[in-house]
């Protein structure tokens, strides 16, 4: 399997989002760090080192309105807490440090829905990268894609988390 809900590859490259949709942002994981990239530049909007990386996080949707404007309404008019909707549903986040700083970016969400076990394994599996210090290897495409293939076929259960951090241990740089 090449995906992980909105992870996916492209090409040769690992790629967070919808590298084609009109209008849209992606993120591409290269060797040397994360591309924040408007769909349709020649250049990269941002793009952040993985020896900057100290902490990543990535939040998603499993449907693509949940991630607009309609969807930050229904999370109020709503009050649910339990959904990640809104405009910052589809965002990946990191604690860089040189200097210390918050940064976020925002992707745009596939046109097809993302399974809820995708969602929550993707989410897991960038946690478990953090607590390993090991964010970095996601700019390692093989590796990614070994990863990706063991962790995409794993039940959405709390046993996953486990399983996940044995893989990335595992699996060789």
């Amino acid at each position: 399997m090449n995906r992980l809900g909105p992870l996916g590859l492209v090409g040769d490259r690992w790629v967070i989002g919808d590298p084609e949709r009109e209008g849209g942002m992606c993120l591409v994981l290269t060797a040397e760090g994360m591309e924040h990239r408007a769909n349709g530049t020649a250049e990269p909007l941002d793009v952040v080192p993985w020896s900057r990386v100290m902490e990543l996080g990535i939040r998603t949707t499993t449907r693509a309105w949940m991630a607009t404007r309609g969807g930050t309404a229904l999370t109020w008019a709503t009050q649910s807490n339990h959904l990640d909707m809104g405009r910052d549903a589809c965002s990946v986040h990191a604690l860089v440090r040189h200097p210390y700083d918050d940064w976020y970016a925002r992707y745009s969400h596939h046109e097809q829905r993302y399974t809820s076990a995708h969602t929550y394994l993707l989410i897991e599996l960038f946690q478990a990268l953090s607590q390993a210090k090991a964010t970095h290897r996601l700019g390692d495409a093989e590796w990614l894609g070994a990863v990706v293939e063991e962790v995409a076929s794993l039940p959405y259960r709390r046993s996953s988390v486990k399983r996940i951090r044995e893989i990335i241990s595992a699996v060789p740089v």
